[in-house]
């Protein structure tokens, strides 16, 4: 789980110092006030791990990537030339790290249940990204790759803490070329030095961590009446939520696997989905079928109330179409992922964004999934409220934030959940003037009646 976020000069933010993240973790404010661009970050991170060029820096995307920034001067803070980067990152790791001293073979150097990553990315002088340097932490243990100089190819190990001296190689002083994109130590550390082996361990994790990070985006794609299904088992939904019929036919071979809670019965994928799409309104029940015995066309059937015909996904309210591949991501993805989510209220009603935090709450409860919401709607913030007042989550287990614009870039605020759910430094005009709205409806109604008087 990711624990903490700092970065610097990205897109709309000079600097986000040290953000706490939970849980559950809720991203408010206005529009172009930098919500979605810390889930850009992330996205960024997440697709240079996964891309195939060891030598690409950072991988920024194209019109099919998770997210596109366009280029390194599109995304540094202010556009500025030549610009530097940076970020860093703190996660718990799901069991403990355990690495040997390189000189024993029985001793432990060090066993850490937590980690954390930072790097400082820039021009190189010559209009190309280069890394300046990049370091691990674990414990009481420090690990830095620094580039040697301000320009060039040039680079430098070190590290730091009790009982550890990275040993050169006999005969191999030479320096240490670019590490491998932005977190990587390159190849030739392992063969330069004789101890520095167990730092692939960290770098290991580090492309763990990322890979249980799962992202879906704000818009979806629209509902179909057949679906042909060819036996894959996608990793995730898909940007717009268009692989969610072959994760739940794919999960079908799981049987049930999803814990609803405790000394309960576990459900499949499609009982937990349909008991949810019933529990917030908005149909009584629902089923993938084939459309002939042994084809592999299907269709999405769902029944309105007890009483009613079922009838395809295309011929229901949009709402159920949009919340679908949300409700699926939450249980289909491995316990203990990451879920990036925008504006996951589009198209719902009020009543169904407010469930849509309870969807949350239960799935961080009993699958361990930690998710990072960014979100414009108050009823699913007050519902994080109200379960914080009767005690269903605590406010450690919330980290919800107000992003704003100002003229130096974005600004974040921690909002101060007390134990009651109450927002202790609930910011001017948070969802709007609702006071003054009030005001001036009461103020106009008061005018009429003067008005119609005889």
């Amino acid at each position: 789980m990711l624990t903490q976020l700092s970065a610097g000069n990205f897109k709309s933010w000079k600097q986000i110092e040290k953000m706490r993240l939970a849980p559950i973790t809720g991203l408010f404010g206005t529009n172009s006030s930098g919500k979605t661009s810390i889930l850009q970050l992330l996205l960024m991170l997440k697709q240079t791990i996964e891309s195939s060029d060891r030598a690409q820096v950072l991988e920024f995307g194209d019109e099919k990537s998770l997210t596109n920034l366009g280029s390194f001067r599109d995304a540094v803070f202010e556009h500025v030339k030549p610009g530097t980067m940076n970020f860093s990152l703190d996660w718990s790791l799901a069991k403990q790290l355990s690495v040997k001293d390189p000189a024993s073979n029985t001793n432990t150097l060090f066993t850490v249940d937590q980690l954390s990553f930072e790097c400082v990315v820039g021009e190189n002088g010559a209009d190309r990204l280069a890394v300046s340097n990049l370091a691990y932490n674990a414990g009481d243990y420090h690990f830095e790759l620094k580039r040697k100089g301000q320009s060039g190819a040039k680079y430098e190990l070190m590290g730091q803490g009790p009982n550890i001296r990275l040993v050169r190689t006999q005969g191999r002083v030479w320096d240490l070329p670019s590490p491998v994109k932005f977190y990587g130590f390159p190849d030739q550390v392992y063969a330069y030095f004789q101890n520095a082996g167990f730092l692939s361990d960290l770098q290991l994790a580090f492309e763990n961590l990322f890979g249980r990070l799962y992202y879906l985006g704000p818009l979806r794609e629209f509902p179909q009446r057949h679906y042909a299904w060819k036996g894959s088992e996608p990793s995730d939904m898909g940007r717009r939520g268009e692989r969610v019929v072959d994760a739940m036919l794919a999960s079908r071979q799981r049987g049930p696997y999803i814990s609803p809670g405790k000394n309960k019965r576990r459900q499949t994928l499609e009982e937990r989905v349909a008991y949810w799409l019933k529990e917030l309104g908005l149909i009584h029940d629902f089923e993938v079928e084939a459309i002939a015995e042994g084809n592999n066309i299907y269709q999405v059937r769902v029944q309105k109330t007890p009483s009613s015909a079922k009838v395809l996904i295309t011929d229901v309210g949009f709402g159920v179409s949009q919340i679908l591949p949300v409700l699926v991501l939450c249980y289909y993805v491995p316990e203990g992922s990451i879920i990036l989510l925008e504006q996951p209220e589009i198209h719902l009603h009020p009543s169904v964004q407010s469930g849509l935090a309870d969807v949350f709450v239960d799935a961080m409860k009993n699958r361990k999934i930690q998710i990072i919401v960014e979100s414009h709607s108050e009823h699913l913030l007050r519902r994080l409220q109200r379960r914080v007042a009767d005690e269903t989550i605590t406010p450690e287990q919330t980290a919800l934030y107000f992003c704003e614009a100002t003229d130096n870039g974005s600004r974040l605020t921690g909002l101060e959940l007390d134990l009651f759910g109450a927002i202790k430094n609930w910011p001017k005009d948070f969802f709007g003037d609702e006071f003054g709205v009030m005001a001036a409806i009461t103020k106009a109604a008061m005018e009429r009646k003067k008005v119609q008087r005889p």
